[in-house]
C-alpha cells in the first residue's frame, strides 16, 4: 500500500453525491427508529396499564409538547425510512442504478419524503 497518498477525512470538505446522502439518511432514521420504539413502548405499556393510564396517555400526547415532538419525529421517520426503502427495493430489482437515474431517484425520494413529513406535520399539531 503507497503511505504517500493523500488522506482526506475531514467530513465537512468530502462531497457525498445525493444518493449516497439518501442512503445514509435511510441507515438514520433506521436508527431513530429503534430507539424511538422505547418512547412507543412506554407509551404503549401506560396506556394498557389501566384507563388511568390510557387517559394519562392521551393527555401526554394531546398537550404534551415533548410528546407530539417525539411522535412527530418518529413518524417523520417512518416515512422517510418508508420511501427510501422502496427506492432501494426499486435498485435490488435492477432499475435506477445508473447515474443520472439513480441522482433522479434520490430526488424523488427526498420530496415525497418532505411532502409527507409536512402532511404529518399539520396532522399531528
Amino acid at each position: 500500500m503507497n503511505k504517500k497518498r493523500p488522506v482526506n477525512l475531514d467530513l465537512r470538505t468530502i462531497k457525498q453525491p445525493l444518493p449516497a446522502i439518501t442512503s445514509i439518511l435511510h441507515r438514520a432514521t433506521g436508527v431513530a427508529l429503534f430507539f424511538g420504539a422505547v418512547f412507543a413502548l412506554y407509551a404503549l405499556g401506560l396506556s394498557l396499564e389501566s384507563e388511568e393510564g390510557f387517559n394519562a396517555a392521551v393527555d401526554m400526547f394531546e398537550n404534551g409538547f415533548f410528546a407530539k415532538l417525539i411522535a412527530w419525529g418518529m413518524v417523520s421517520a417512518l416515512l422517510y425510512h418508508f420511501f427510501a426503502g422502496i427506492k432501494h427495493l426499486v435498485m435490488d430489482f435492477g432499475h435506477c442504478e445508473e447515474l443520472e437515474s439513480g441522482r433522479a431517484a434520490a430526488k424523488v425520494t427526498l420530496g415525497l419524503a418532505a411532502v409527507a413529513v409536512l402532511i404529518s406535520g399539520v396532522w399531528i399539531w
